[in-house]
C-alpha cells in the first residue's frame, strides 16, 4: 500500500519534513498550513451555529463552513499532489543529457510541478474570502481564531507562490512561464493584503476592547 503523507501523525510529518528527503517539502508544508488556516474558519462557525444570538446568520455561517470544508479537503489532496508531482520531475532530470526526449520531458514535468502550488494559492485565496465573511458573522468569542486562520492562510499563499516561481524560473517556454507567474502574482498581491488587513483589524478590535 502506497504511503500517504496526510496519514502521518503531526510529529512524524514534522520529522519527515526536517529530514534529508525530497518529499515532503515546502509545497506540501504550504498546503498543510493552508488547510489548518481554513479549518479555523470552520471551527469559528461550529461554535456559532445553534446559538440564538446568531440565528439570523446561521444559514450563512453553515454555507461558509461547507465551503471551508471543501477547500480544506482540496488542500489536503494538494499535499499529496505536490509530493507526487516531484517524482516525474526528478526522473526527467535523471535522463541522460543526450537523450533527445529530455528537454520536452523536463519541460512538461516542470509545468506539472508548478500546478500543485498554484492550486494551493487559488484555494487559499478562496479561504481568505470565507474568513472575511466568517469574521463578520461568527461568535465574537471566536474572532481571534479567524485572525489566526487568516495569518496561516496568508503564509500558505506566500509559501506556495515560492514553489510556483522556482518551477517557472526553469521553463524554456518563457511566455508560458510569464502567464503562470502573472496569474500567481495577481492573486498573491490581492489576497495577502486582504488576509493581513482582516487579521490586523481583528487584533485591533481585541486590543481596543471592541471584539
Amino acid at each position: 500500500m502506497e504511503e500517504r503523507l496526510t496519514e502521518l501523525g503531526c510529529e512524524e510529518f514534522a520529522e519527515r519534513l526536517a529530514a534529508r528527503e525530497s518529499v515532503p517539502g515546502g509545497g506540501a508544508a504550504s498546503a498543510l498550513v493552508g488547510a489548518l488556516g481554513v479549518a479555523l474558519c470552520s471551527m469559528a462557525g461550529a461554535f456559532t451555529v445553534g446559538k440564538a444570538r446568531y440565528q439570523d446568520v446561521e444559514e450563512d455561517v453553515s454555507r461558509i463552513m461547507e465551503e471551508a470544508d471543501s477547500i480544506r479537503y482540496r488542500l489536503i489532496e494538494l499535499v499529496e499532489e505536490d509530493a507526487s508531482g516531484f517524482e516525474p520531475l526528478m526522473a526527467a532530470y535523471a535522463l541522460p543529457k543526450d537523450d533527445p526526449t529530455r528537454p520536452e520531458t523536463l519541460e512538461a514535468a516542470t509545468v506539472s510541478a508548478a500546478m500543485a502550488p498554484l492550486g494551493m494559492v487559488g484555494e487559499c485565496c478562496r479561504a481568505v474570502v470565507l474568513l472575511e465573511e466568517m469574521g463578520e458573522k461568527c461568535s465574537r468569542m471566536l474572532v481571534s481564531d479567524v485572525a489566526c486562520g487568516a495569518l496561516l492562510v496568508r503564509a500558505a499563499i506566500e509559501a506556495a507562490s515560492v514553489n510556483v516561481y522556482v518551477n517557472t524560473a526553469s521553463l524554456s517556454d518563457r511566455a508560458q512561464a510569464e502567464r503562470i507567474d502573472s496569474t500567481c502574482e495577481e492573486l498573491v498581491e490581492e489576497y495577502v493584503a486582504r488576509a493581513e488587513r482582516l487579521a490586523r483589524n481583528i487584533v485591533s478590535g481585541i486590543r481596543g476592547g471592541g471584539a
